[in-house]
């Protein structure tokens, strides 16, 4: 039987914690996009680390279409720059640790096993080339959000980016076809002026509507 962290009353419903001050900031308020990083190395645990707290947060029919291939220092990480935009380049290179997240396009063969009591879903997706890529897209893109927050959440920062050819990094790392790179994220500890200004956030007015 699985559980969920949480307080139950007598009536028995669930009160869920919430995150204290502290770790609200660490998280969203006070996070940053960081640009520069530190020499501190980022080990392979601490990466492992960001995709067991990522691998939790919810997907359509639990599908978890998104794959992540870290991208060491050295011969794999010259083979990444090149194709990043120029002004994406000295960064990536000099990030202690870098992850490519990418779509799995096939990520229905493994319905089975994540979705046990609905496993005809697989033959669903394999049946319908849009419903499939539309999905792996919507839900991969998701989860790169999720894996942001869990990289802050390991006390780590991110420099996550678009800016690199897209069609030339799945050819060199993922030539098979099968996998579709959407974002490359630096990781490590905040180096010398790490962040750029505080860029203003839509308020409540422009954003939230109530019916």
């Amino acid at each position: 039987m699985s559980s969920v962290p949480s307080d139950v009353t007598s009536s028995g419903e669930h009160r869920l914690s919430r995150l204290d001050e502290q770790g609200k900031h660490t998280l969203f308020t006070g996070a940053r996009t960081a640009n520069t990083f530190a020499e501190t190395p980022v080990t392979d645990a601490e990466l492992t680390d960001i995709w067991e707290l990522a691998k939790w947060a919810p997907t359509s029919a639990n599908s978890q279409p998104l794959r992540v291939l870290f991208v060491r220092e050295g011969e794999g990480r010259n083979r990444l720059v090149k194709h990043m935009d120029e002004g994406n380049r000295a960064k990536t290179a000099a990030a202690p640790a870098v992850a490519v997240l990418a779509m799995d396009t096939r990520f229905h063969e493994y319905i089975p096993a994540l979705l046990p009591h609905k496993p005809e879903l697989k033959d669903v997706f394999a049946g319908n080339d849009d419903l499939r890529v539309g999905s792996a897209s919507f839900n991969a893109t998701l989860q790169t959000g999720y894996f942001i927050l869990a990289v802050r959440a390991q006390g780590l920062a991110a420099g996550p980016m678009s800016g690199f050819d897209t069609a030339a990094v799945d050819a060199e790392f993922f030539p098979d076809g099968r996998f579709h790179s959407i974002l490359v994220v630096n990781i490590g500890h905040p180096g010398r002026d790490p962040w750029y200004a505080r860029l203003p956030r839509l308020g409540n007015d422009d954003v939230l509507q109530w019916v």
